[in-house]
């Protein structure tokens, strides 16, 4: 399994990378490889302030539906709206295409994240 070394992870396979005081999210190739071809992504509610690992919004495939997680507690800031008419996207490079940004209470909370190494450990 290949993992960019430039952001974090979590066990419940979203990808965080930090972009100026906010922070980009995404979720793993593994997990889009699981669900199979995206067929939504959404539910992400711009300004909504959330506890980490609170429910950010949803990614749904033509054989199962799944959460998407904050990675940190903070509020989210945008949706990736090229996301509404193009789910597939994230099937095509999940690690180009991030579902939302949030904007940290602690910006320290990042560094308490699973490195590639260890994401890729509990695979």
């Amino acid at each position: 399994m290949s993992l960019p070394t430039d952001r974090k992870y979590t066990s419940s396979h979203e990808w965080i990378q930090k972009e100026g005081d906010v922070f980009v999210v995404g979720i793993t190739d593994d997990a889009q490889e699981q669900l199979g071809d995206l067929v939504f992504v959404g539910e992400v509610e711009v300004g909504a302030k959330l506890g980490a690992e609170e429910q950010a919004g949803v990614v749904e495939s033509v054989k199962a539906a799944s959460d998407i997680y904050a990675p940190v507690a903070g509020e989210i800031t945008e949706f990736n709206e090229a996301l509404d008419a193009e789910p597939n996207l994230i099937n095509e490079d999940a690690y180009k295409h991030w579902i939302f940004k949030i904007k940290p209470d602690n910006p320290d909370d990042y560094e308490n994240l699973l490195s590639p190494e260890q994401y890729a450990d509990q695979q």
